[in-house]
């Protein structure tokens, strides 16, 4: 049998083990933080499209692909993609915002919050996290929503008692 095949198919099989591994770990995060199972299908389907990305690439490799057309390719490719995007860069600031808070910030669903700024402040429950923002219920009943991005950047004060 051919190496590249054989490659090939091993290839294959790494993808399918991370995309395993990889939502595995999310959902024991998920469950972990108590965190809606929307965030982490939307933090899984990022991470899938980012591995098959990266198998397709190792596949165009293997089968000979020259490495200098693949790197134009990618790089007209990305190039293309930062020209669209530069006019939705809130939009990918709120993605990522979002992705850090999933993994790293301490605020949970059902946590009472202070938001700390010297213009406005806000306490309340948060009652959502989604991709894009962080929803706050007061005690008088309203809904806040505040964008990834800004919830990120606030200073955040934790009741304890939760």
């Amino acid at each position: 049998m051919d190496v590249k095949i054989i490659e090939t198919i091993v290839a294959v099989a790494v993808y399918f083990l991370l995309r395993i591994l990889s939502s595995k770990a999310i959902d024991r995060r998920v469950e972990m933080h108590l965190m809606q199972k929307t965030r982490g299908k939307i933090i899984k389907k990022a991470f899938h499209l980012i591995a098959i990305l990266i198998i397709l690439i190792l596949i165009l490799i293997i089968w000979g692909v020259d490495h200098s057309e693949l790197a134009i390719f990618i790089g007209s490719v990305l190039t293309v993609l930062g020209i669209a995007l530069v006019a939705q860069w809130s939009i990918l600031s709120n993605i990522t915002s979002g992705i850090i808070i999933f993994f790293n910030h301490p605020v949970k669903l059902d946590n009472t919050i202070s938001i700390i700024d010297k213009d406005f402040q806000v306490e309340g429950r948060v009652s959502d996290i989604s991709l894009f923002f962080v929803i706050l219920k007061t005690k008088e009943g309203e809904q806040i929503t505040i964008p990834n991005n800004v919830f990120v950047q606030k200073m955040i004060k934790k009741n304890i008692v939760d």
